[in-house]
């Protein structure tokens, strides 16, 4: 997509998505624009989100373990030790760390909530994080797909990411909500 302006020109173009429309399992993939997220979550496995029809929230579910869809509880991670050193969180070091760690990371429920949220004269849809000061907010591209753009309290920087819906997840695929260890 380019540059942060280009891409905000984008998100503005595009249009506002209901609450009821994000309720499901998306996959995520980010948008290279110059943020510091770029291609971290790519690197350490990340799938995408999944929206209950309670309209909370798995934020963060990554794919680890031979295909088991694991949600992460975001509020232990340290956003500024995250944005400073992101070119760490590329390498294959920060991906072996990352699969150790998952166990401790492990959400126990949903960790943030899907609401309608108004955002660059558009009200939309939009998921805000539990503990976090996070907000996502959604554009539609198309029918099963959105533009997200994660906005981070105190910080102009924006990160784009698109979510595809999957309307047939792959029967391999196990969704792993259990509390247990791995």
């Amino acid at each position: 997509m380019g540059s942060q302006h280009e891409a905000l020109a984008y998100f503005d173009s595009l249009d506002a998505v209901p609450v009821t429309e994000m309720v499901g399992l998306w996959k995520g993939r980010g948008i290279a624009t110059g943020h510091p997220l770029d291609g971290v979550l790519e690197n350490l496995g990340w799938f995408g989100k999944r929206f209950r029809p309670d309209m909370r929230a798995d934020a963060l579910l990554f794919n680890t373990y031979g295909n088991r869809l694991v949600p992460i509880d975001p509020s232990p991670i340290p956003l500024q030790l995250a944005f400073r050193f992101h070119r760490l969180g590329r390498t294959s070091a920060a991906r072996n760390l990352f699969s150790h760690l998952v166990k401790h990371l492990r959400a126990r429920g949903p960790t943030a909530i899907l609401r309608t949220s108004r955002f660059r004269d558009r009200t939309s849809a939009a998921m805000l994080y539990d503990r976090k000061p996070i907000i996502d907010h959604f554009r539609r591209i198309g029918p099963e797909r959105v533009l997200g753009l994660m906005a981070v309290e105190g910080d102009d920087r924006c990160f784009f990411f698109q979510l595809d819906h999957v309307n047939d997840p792959d029967p391999s695929l196990r969704y792993d909500y259990s509390a247990a260890r791995l």
